[in-house]
Parts: structure tokens; sequence; C-alpha cells
């Protein structure tokens, strides 16, 4: 481990002191750490930072500091290049971040010993098709979800798999989801938890007018078409929560695997269900 690149998210609270406390210990190291331009206006040295997208040609892995939100806005832009992730944990659950601050030292010391493994996850591909023609295609972790925006009324939407009709419902939108974006917006919604070793596709139906439309898990070589129907004018894709694209009537949404993974350094071998219910406790703790 000879270079890692650092993203970290300032908006989580004065979080400078301990950023560059492990910087200046990774220099002890012999270790060069590279900024994204957010990272780099935080440590006061704006002239070093590069895209985020770029990061990963130039490092061994990245290191990212922030919540779960940060971590896979990093894994989409990042992922063509397969530089594994190593998450710092700064939200409130973090499933996918690997460490929380206090253990740091003692993981970043397994790190450059070399007491790690790589876990690649599945990752969806999403594209727009308006008018015949592919208007937007991205990669995401968790999830694409087709969802109404400020009006009141249900989108139409009709959806079908491998081009064979699969319904047709009005509701608040659709969530195409990975295994990893199981635990997330598409548990909310009623959706089953997947374990992330799996590969598999999931739909789930966003507060659907009709007792019938329930969520269904696919084979992870399934094509998932979604066609927006006239209906209301605020309707939009959005990629793990973070970036959007404005859709129109008579668009199709078409979700599938991606051809590359995300990949993520992980120090510990903890098990998932270990880390679902310590998640799931800390989620309910947070309710009362």
């Amino acid at each position: 481990m000879n270079t890692i690149g650092l993203v970290v998210n300032s908006s989580k609270g004065e979080i400078s002191k301990p950023v560059r406390e492990v910087i200046s210990w990774l220099a002890e190291q012999q270790i060069k750490v590279l900024y994204n331009e957010e990272s780099a206006t935080l440590m006061g040295c704006p002239e070093q930072g590069m895209p985020t997208r770029d990061l990963g040609n130039h490092c061994d892995c990245i290191m990212v500091w922030g919540g779960d939100g940060t971590l896979l806005n990093c894994a989409r832009q990042t992922a063509s290049t397969g530089t594994p992730i190593f998450g710092v944990n700064l939200g409130r659950l973090g499933f996918l971040t690997e460490i929380d601050i206090p253990d740091l030292r003692e993981k970043l010391q397994a790190l450059i010993a070399g007491h790690y493994y790589i876990e690649e996850r599945m990752m969806l591909e999403a594209s727009v098709v308006r008018g015949g023609k592919v208007i937007e295609k991205s990669l995401c972790l968790n999830d694409a979800v087709v969802s109404k925006g400020a009006s009141f009324r249900m989108v139409q939407l009709n959806i079908l798999v491998n081009d064979e009709f699969a319904g047709n419902f009005a509701a608040d939108g659709a969530i195409i989801a990975s295994p990893t974006g199981s635990t997330a917006y598409s548990l909310s919604a009623g959706g089953p938890i997947i374990s992330p070793d799996m590969e598999a596709i999931l739909i789930t139906p966003i507060c659907p007018h009709s007792l019938a439309s329930r969520p269904i898990v696919i084979s992870p070589e399934s094509n998932v078409e979604i066609q927006v129907l006239p209906c209301v004018d605020d309707v939009g894709l959005n990629l793990d929560g973070q970036y959007g694209v404005a859709l129109k009537a008579a668009d199709r949404i078409i979700v599938r695997k991606a051809p590359i993974k995300a990949r993520f350094l992980k120090i510990e071998r903890t098990g998932f269900f270990k880390v679902l219910r310590e998640k799931l406790k800390e989620w309910q703790s947070g309710l009362e």
C-alpha cells in the first residue's frame, strides 16, 4: 500500500483535526496521500485536489470519511477503476462504512500490513431511453428509483421483466434495488432484506394503490424496464438518492446488472447478520 486517496465529507462536523492526524501518521509510514477536490479544500491545499472520478486511477485504495451516502457517491464515480474503497463512518448507521474513528489507527496498521480482503458488491446500470435514443446512462450501488416529485398525484407505471409485462400500477414510484440497496430505501418501502453476497434484482413499489402490488426478487441477469405513462409532469429517476434525471411521459428506464462491481476493502470478516442486528438496533434506538 503506497498511495491512499482521500475523500472527506466536510459537512460532517469538525473533522479536520482527526483527518490531519491520520495524514501525518500515514506520512510517517511513507504512505502518499492524494485528495479529491473537497478534501483538498478542507486540508487547505485546494490546488492539490482532483475530481473524485479520477482519484482511483492514481492510488491503491480510497479512504472515504462520511456516511453511507458519501461512500455510495464515491463508489458510483470510481467503480470503473477497480480501486477498493475503505469507509470511515461519520454517519448514523453506516451499513457500508468499515470502521469508526476510535478504531481507525488499529485498522490502518492492519491495512498497511496487508491484513485485509476485498469484498465485491453487485452494481446496477440504469439507462433512460427517450424517442428511441439513450439520453442518460449511469451506475448505482443501492438503487434506481422512479418517483413523483412535489405532486400529490400518483404516477402510472408499466413494468416489464425481460420484455414480459409484469404489471401496471399507480403508486408514488418504484425502486429497483441491488442486494446492497435492500437495506436502504427499499427496506423502508416494505421490501425484503437480501444478503449482499447474493446477486439479485429487487423491484419494490412505493406506496402502491393496490394490495396486489408486492415486492419481487428476480434473477440478476434480468432486464427491468419501467415505462412512464402520461400522468403527472413531475417525475424523476434518482440513483442512490443522489444523482437525478427529470423524466417525461413515454420515457423508458432500463435497469440491469452492471458489467462492473463495487469493491470494498475490509479488515475484519464481520458477519452480515451481526452488522444487520447492530445497525437496526441503532436505527430503532434513534427513534426512541
